[in-house]
């Protein structure tokens, strides 16, 4: 079965703060346009990348290298928030969470769209 598209919706928060709303799956496929997106930004000199999991179905290890690559990219840290459960496991058991500034518990049915 094919990957599902990964869609990325930019919004700019503020003069240093973007959030990326990611939807679809965070795979091989699809790392590379989540790095350009993020590298777009930090260009635009945005330092604050919040990125929100929502509608993310799946996430893989070229997913997980992505983000540490957008980690280790900027001057601040990344934020991931609405996590699936799926992707939280993930980040648990690989110990990214601590890394990527994942809030504990936080899932995506516990956040309001905004």
């Amino acid at each position: 079965m094919p990957s599902q598209l990964l869609i990325i919706e930019v919004n700019r928060l503020d003069a240093a703060r973007a959030r990326l709303r990611l939807s679809g799956e965070l795979d091989f496929e699809s790392a590379p346009d989540l790095l350009a997106a993020a590298a777009e930004l930090r260009r635009e000199g945005y330092q604050e990348l919040v990125l929100d999991f929502t509608d993310v179905a799946l996430c893989d290890s070229s997913g997980l290298s992505a983000l540490v690559r957008i980690h280790r990219a900027g001057t601040t840290g990344i934020h991931l928030t609405a996590l699936q459960p799926q992707v939280r496991q993930l980040l648990t058991r690989t110990g990214l969470g601590e890394l990527l500034a994942a809030p504990p518990g936080e899932t995506g049915q516990a956040r309001q769209a905004g």
